[in-house]
C-alpha cells in the first residue's frame, strides 16, 4: 500500500440530535474514531457548511426558505421523517459541504479555475503526482431521497446532486453515480433524469421504499433476499455500463443497509458480500483511473456496531485501492 494519506472528510456536526430514531447519527463519530486504529494514514478534512447558494444549485428557493425558517408543513415533515430544528438543518448543510469538499479534492486537477463561483486553482509542477490522489471518502453523505422541492426519507438536501452541479459549474461534463444503498435513489434519479451528462445507476431492493422510483439511466431492482452471489453477479454486469458512459468523476453511495440484519432492508448481504461489493466498485474506478468520491449513505442494522464495521470496511477497501493509483 502507498504511504500517501487517504483523504477523509468528516465533521462532528454529523451527530445530530433527532431523538429516538432508526437513523443512528452517532455512527459517524464512531466510524471516525475507528480510523485511528487503521494501518493506513488518513488526511482528515473538516468541511464548511454548504451555503444556501450552493444548495440552490439543486433545490428550489421556496423549499430552502421553508428549511431555513422552519415553516415546513406537517405533511412535509412527515415525508422527511426527521424533526425540524436549527441543529438538524445546520448539520445536514455541513454534510452537503462534506460531499462538495470531497468532490473538490478528488477532482481538483480537472476543475476549470475561471468557471462561475470557482475558487482560485493553479496547477502546480507536481500535478502528475497529485493526480494519484483519486479516491476520497466522506464519512457521511448519500442523501439520495431529497428532491429539488422537498425532502424525503431522512434526506433534507441532496448532497451528491449539489456536488455534481458544482463540478459541472467548474467544467466537468460527465459524472456517474453508483448508488448501492438498499433503497432506490429516487431524488437523485429525478433530479438528473433529463441531464444526459449524468449517468445514474441504482441497484436496490425493488419491493422496498420508496414506492415512486423515477427512472435512472440504469436501474436494477433486486428481489427480497437476493443474498451475496445474486447481488454481486448483477453488479458485475452493470459496472461496465457505468464505465461506458466515460465519466470524469464517479460518486459511490456505499450503503450499509443491504446487510442481512438491517431493519430497513431485505437483500440479506453478509459483511463479506458487502466488502466484495465495495472492492468491485473501487476496482472498476481504478481500472480507468477516474476520481472516485465515496459516501456512506444508509445503514440501520439492529446492532449499530455492525453498521460501523461495514462502513469502516468500505474505507479500508478504499485505502487499499487508493494505494494502487500510484
Amino acid at each position: 500500500m502507498s504511504d500517501r494519506a487517504l483523504p477523509i472528510v468528516y465533521s462532528p456536526r454529523y451527530h445530530i440530535d433527532i431523538g429516538h430514531h432508526v437513523f443512528p447519527t452517532e455512527k459517524y463519530g464512531r466510524v471516525r474514531a475507528a480510523l485511528d486504529a487503521m494501518p493506513f494514514r488518513c488526511e482528515l478534512i473538516e468541511p464548511e457548511p454548504a451555503s444556501w447558494d450552493d444548495l440552490a444549485l439543486v433545490h428550489t428557493r421556496e423549499y430552502l426558505t421553508k428549511m431555513r425558517t422552519g415553516t415546513l408543513a406537517p405533511t412535509e415533515i412527515a415525508e422527511l421523517e426527521l424533526p425540524w430544528s436549527e441543529e438538524m438543518v445546520f448539520g445536514f448543510r455541513v454534510m452537503v459541504g462534506g460531499t462538495i469538499a470531497a468532490a473538490r479534492v478528488a477532482c481538483r486537477n480537472d476543475l476549470t479555475p475561471d468557471a462561475p463561483h470557482a475558487r482560485s486553482h493553479h496547477p502546480s509542477s507536481d500535478s502528475l503526482a497529485r493526480r494519484a490522489l483519486k479516491v476520497v471518502c466522506h464519512v457521511g453523505g448519500g442523501l439520495h431521497h431529497a428532491f429539488a422541492n422537498h425532502g424525503e426519507g431522512f434526506c433534507p438536501f441532496n448532497d451528491v446532486a449539489v456536488a455534481v452541479r458544482m463540478l459541472q459549474a467548474h467544467g466537468l461534463e460527465r459524472v456517474s453515480i453508483v448508488d448501492l444503498d438498499v433503497h432506490h435513489g429516487n431524488g437523485t434519479s429525478f433530479i438528473f433524469e433529463s441531464d444526459p451528462r449524468v449517468f445514474t445507476f441504482s441497484m436496490h431492493q425493488q419491493h422496498n421504499y420508496p414506492v415512486f422510483k423515477p427512472r435512472s439511466a440504469l436501474d436494477i431492482g433486486l428481489a427480497d433476499g437476493a443474498h451475496d452471489e445474486t447481488y454481486l453477479h448483477a453488479l458485475e454486469g452493470a459496472l461496465p455500463k457505468v464505465l461506458a458512459s466515460n465519466p470524469q468523476c464517479i460518486f459511490y453511495l456505499a450503503g450499509a443497509d443491504p446487510y442481512e440484519d438491517d431493519l430497513l432492508g431485505g437483500l440479506r448481504l453478509t459483511k463479506d458480500g458487502l466488502r466484495r461489493r465495495d472492492r468491485m466498485v473501487l476496482d472498476a474506478a481504478a481500472s480507468v483511473r477516474v476520481p472516485l468520491v465515496v459516501t456512506l449513505a444508509g445503514g440501520y442494522a439492529r446492532n449499530v456496531d455492525d453498521v460501523v464495521a461495514i462502513h469502516v470496511a468500505t474505507i479500508e477497501e478504499a485505502a487499499a485501492v487508493a494505494g494502487r493509483f500510484d
